[in-house]
């Protein structure tokens, strides 16, 4: 658990990981080892497992009832998960569910919750008052705009322009909170609502969450933000949650390693370039067909 909690949020982790409850169930060991488990990320979040169900037993079963006769060759539920994530069939998937509590930066849940296949309850700014608590980067996650992705990093900074906007970052954060702090204060006044004064913090405190989601979207979830390029803020949440998904679902999560982590969807044109190619053809940009930015991702897949 990371060490800026509360004693009482660790007694109640503590405490619930102690409860031993028989079920009939089915059970993940893999996952009952990760139950309740804070898994430290960035400098003051965490994720942790508050429940789930099914397994990949689940994911077979489902899929037994959908096909019928149609899955008999199939001769291990290795064998059919990878059939049904090879063939994209999602709805078995659907049958393992995870809820997990989430303590994130503002502004990477407001990515987050791009994915909107998701129950999601978030903590209450309008009820409670926020900690002082704010995402600073490390000095080596600071990096100026990327001249060739409108939406990615480039050149790292350095010396002193990388100072100053750690510098900034910490001012501004404080500042905002004193400020925030005062305009809530009762002391002498009445005291601004919370629901008002929220409005001057900065997109990096810390918010929390919980987030329930099914295996098939979590998955799509992680297809894009496990990714080499999403954002870093964003990326380590996404490589913690495959890892609690790779202990849960061994043999589902392998499957989507391979096919979707480690695999590369071509385009119409694409599978026709490689089969020109095949034939002995030399293509260029010019010749493929492609746009310029098409192009460049083929070749950074194929060369």
């Amino acid at each position: 658990m990371p060490t800026d909690q509360s004693p009482r949020i660790e007694d109640e982790i503590a405490e619930a990981r102690a409860a031993q409850v028989p079920t009939r169930r089915a059970v993940s060991p893999g996952m009952e080892a990760r139950l309740y488990t804070a898994h430290p990320v960035l400098d003051h979040g965490f994720v942790r497992v508050v429940d789930y169900m099914g397994d990949d037993s689940a994911i077979c079963q489902a899929a037994r009832v959908s096909y019928g006769k149609g899955t008999k060759s199939v001769s291990n539920d290795t064998g059919l998960i990878r059939y049904l994530m090879r063939h994209w069939h999602s709805t078995p998937f659907e049958m393992c569910e995870v809820k997990l509590h989430v303590k994130l930066p503002v502004f990477v849940a407001r990515q987050w919750i791009r994915h909107r296949t998701a129950n999601v309850n978030e903590y209450s700014a309008r009820y409670s008052i926020l900690d002082r608590e704010f995402y600073i980067p490390r000095g080596e996650d600071l990096a100026a705009q990327s001249v060739v992705n409108n939406q990615g990093r480039g050149e790292t900074l350095t010396g002193a322009e990388a100072q100053r906007v750690l510098d900034w970052l910490r001012e501004d954060s404080d500042r905002a909170y004193d400020h925030y702090e005062a305009m809530i204060s009762q002391d002498g006044q009445q005291g601004l609502a919370r629901e008002l004064a929220r409005m001057n913090l900065p997109a990096n405190i810390y918010t929390q969450w919980y987030w329930k989601v099914d295996l098939h979207n979590l998955f799509h979830f992680l297809r894009l933000r496990a990714d080499a390029h999403a954002q870093y803020e964003i990326r380590v949440y996404a490589e913690i949650l495959c890892e609690i998904v790779r202990d849960w679902v061994p043999a589902a999560y392998s499957a989507f390693e391979d096919y979707r982590l480690g695999g590369a969807q071509l385009s119409a044109k694409g599978v026709e370039v490689l089969k020109r190619r095949l034939a002995g053809e030399e293509v260029s940009e010019e010749s493929s067909g492609m746009s310029k930015g098409e192009w460049r991702e083929f070749v950074g897949v194929w060369g």
